[in-house]
C-alpha cells in the first residue's frame, strides 16, 4: 500500500511542477526568458522517462 501512496504523491508533485512551469512560461517577461523556460521544460521531460 505504501508503494501506491508514494506513486500517487510523486505523480501529484510532477503535475504541480508541470503546472508551475507552464504558468511561468505563460507569464514570462520576455521571449528570451520564455525560450529558456521551454528548454528547461524539455530537458526535464526527457530526464523523466
Amino acid at each position: 500500500m505504501n508503494n501506491i501512496a508514494a506513486k500517487l504523491r510523486a505523480r501529484r508533485a510532477e503535475a504541480r511542477t508541470r503546472r508551475a512551469l507552464n504558468r511561468a512560461i505563460d507569464t514570462a517577461a520576455t521571449a528570451t526568458v520564455r525560450q529558456e523556460l521551454i528548454a528547461i521544460s524539455q530537458a526535464h521531460h526527457t530526464h523523466m522517462r
